[in-house]
């Protein structure tokens, strides 16, 4: 842990100070240790009304924040700040981005290419179906799984991704020392353990799961995502409040069709004729994606294919164009999976998608 981490932590103990005073205290003070160690007139001056500079008063007599510090360091988790380089920066595109981030497991480069799959607790067989689908088809083209770690379509989308191997993040309405609900604890531990996968809250360490938590921590989810693909919704489910910090956040917006006589599918069915896209197979997720690659992040490009089919396609697309079914036949692949990995290429900027559906070398 940094040494200047210690008073972004403080802060972060006080209720009512978010962005916007982080961002006021930073003006006038120019760090937050100065702003930790100023007097209450001083806090005032600040910008803070005189009850919140009291209660940073009060906390400042009250907190040991090395002690604090010494309990994160024990539970293994770990703090990121505006000022620190490795703060995920797809986040640090919306507006109002927390301050502070707690979190178990590592970050990863790859995590800059990530989906958000949400959903209702009380899923369906079909939307459980789509959910492990989906998590596992984006788990195996190199996008990280972002999720609730609720109950119902996130815990799915979570295990999906892990089970193929892939990345997924849990995005936590209590502290990451505290899991919830309870029977994911085992999922929440292998993300962690395995390097594939993290525990991420901007709540401090010891907070408990209360409801008003859990609204807020969706801008989050979406945040660190490119996409929402929200899977089944009720009328007041919290995936459309995730839907909706998307939407604030110029963030691409999916969701799954439903029986309009099921309550799970009334959300998601809304959010189609509000327009969304229409979520009807997981490639339609990348192909919007690679839109958004080529605008927004042409950084994403890579020079090289992976080992396996990815080389095999590119070594044939260097001499010819070739259509998919050829290339099928080339390989003696089934056309899906063929087709998984020239999107997958296609995200990384070695090959294109020519007239006629044919694909060729970049």
């Amino acid at each position: 842990m940094k040494p200047h981490h210690l008073y972004w932590i403080g802060f972060n103990l006080v209720k009512g100070v978010g962005p916007s005073r982080i961002r006021l205290l930073l003006g006038h003070f120019g760090s937050l240790d100065k702003a930790w160690a100023a007097s209450r007139s001083e806090l005032i001056d600040a910008g803070m009304s005189s009850k919140l500079a009291a209660c940073i008063a009060r906390l400042r007599i009250e907190t040991d924040l090395d002690q604090v510090c010494r309990r994160l360091q024990e539970e293994g988790v770990c703090v990121v700040c505006w000022e620190d380089a490795d703060y995920p920066r797809r986040l640090r595109e919306i507006d109002q981005p927390p301050p502070v981030l707690y979190y178990r497991g590592k970050f990863s480069t790859e995590d800059m290419w990530a989906v958000a799959v949400v959903g209702t607790r009380r899923a369906t067989s079909y939307g459980r179906q789509v959910a492990a689908e989906l998590g596992a088809f984006l788990a195996n083209n190199g996008v990280t799984v972002v999720s609730g770690l609720a109950r119902g379509i996130d815990t799915i989308a979570h295990s999906a991704a892990m089970s193929a191997g892939g990345r997924t993040l849990g995005v936590l309405g209590c502290g990451v020392d505290y899991i919830y609900p309870p029977e994911n604890r085992r999922l929440a531990i292998d993300m962690v353990e395995s390097g594939r996968g993290m525990l991420i809250s901007d709540y401090p360490v010891g907070t408990l799961p209360e409801g008003p938590n859990f609204p807020p921590r969706n801008r989050i989810i979406s945040g660190l995502s490119l996409a929402v693909v929200v899977i089944e919704a009720g009328e007041r489910s919290g995936a459309l409040i995730t839907a909706n910090f998307a939407l604030e956040q110029g963030r691409e917006i999916f969701a799954v069709p439903g029986n309009i006589t099921a309550p799970q599918s009334v959300g998601t069915n809304r959010l189609i004729c509000n327009g969304a896209h229409p979520y009807i197979r997981p490639i339609d997720v990348l192909e919007i994606l690679e839109w958004v690659r080529v605008v927004q992040y042409p950084e994403r490009k890579r020079s090289v294919p992976d080992p396996g089919v990815e080389q095999s396609i590119y070594a044939l697309l260097q001499t010819e164009a070739f259509h998919l079914d050829e290339l099928s036949i080339k390989l003696a692949l089934p056309v899906d999976k063929v087709s998984g990995s020239l999107t997958k290429m296609e995200l990384k900027g070695l090959v294109r998608r020519t007239d006629g559906m044919k694909y060729i070398s970049v």
